[in-house]
């Protein structure tokens, strides 16, 4: 049985471990406080507070080192009632060039070379990513950080539930509308989660149908979503949630 999360009688908190798709929306970022993000649309269904951690581009490595290196994720994790593990599908993109040569560009100087740089990896990274491989990270790689992320918050709430959110998908120029790797990294994602009979939900459908049907309320990059998304994606989590909140209290 986890800890106590809450002390007298109070609930506790919905602790989501995402990506900056929980919290983008058609026109850009909002707020984590925001009521439209779909983390906050679980929190109202359920009668929880939401603690969310997420930032753009963070991939399952990305997580392990929130966790174990980030003391708001210490203090929030007492607290929690259910875990939200809402990523992977940073991890399933095509990378040909290295994420680490992304991630490095913003310290190029001067700023003219740094938007000469810019400027070239935006060229070749959708032509390379047709191909769809390499990947931000294989799917061995992907499911060792997730097991590292389960035992993390096992050896500190044992018996906390986690809920785990299969990948989305994306309609992105800047990918080459290429995503041959959500496949295979869903695949392994779902096998691990059902060794450790942990209940999933899967955001590809709400997401392949949004993109296809609904483009011009989706964001203009073609990875985050519109907000009708996000209530499509809470309509999916909160039940889910729901369901372990009442597993839960009725646990001896």
């Amino acid at each position: 049985m986890a800890p106590a999360a809450s002390t007298a009688g109070e609930p506790g908190t919905i602790l989501v471990l995402a990506d900056s798709l929980s919290f983008y929306g058609p026109g850009g970022g909002l707020a984590a406080d925001d009521g439209r993000i779909w983390p906050n649309l679980v929190g109202a269904d359920t009668g929880r507070d939401v603690e969310l951690f997420a930032r753009i581009g963070w991939t399952s490595r990305d997580i392990w080192w929130a966790i174990t290196q980030d003391p708001r994720v210490w203090a929030a994790l007492p607290k929690a009632d259910v875990v939200v593990l809402a990523f992977g599908g940073m991890d399933s993109l095509p990378s040909p060039l290295p994420t680490a040569l992304r991630e490095q560009i913003r310290y190029v100087r001067p700023a003219a070379l740094r938007q000469k740089v810019r400027d070239a990896y935006g060229w070749v990274q959708p032509r390379l990513s047709r191909a769809g491989w390499p990947m931000a990270l294989p799917p061995r790689v992907t499911v060792d950080y997730y097991e590292k992320i389960r035992g993390a918050i096992a050896h500190l709430r044992p018996g906390l539930p986690i809920l785990v959110a299969l990948p989305p998908t994306h309609a992105s120029p800047y990918y080459g509308h290429a995503h041959p790797g959500r496949v295979p990294t869903s695949a392994a994602i779902a096998g691990w989660a059902a060794e450790h009979r942990l209940p999933t939900v899967d955001f590809y459908p709400v997401t392949a149908a949004d993109f296809t049907d609904s483009p011009g309320e989706m964001n203009p990059d073609g990875i985050h979503w519109g907000l009708h998304t996000h209530r499509a994606i809470a309509a999916l989590v909160a039940p889910a949630v729901t369901d372990l909140l009442t597993g839960q209290a009725g646990s001896p």
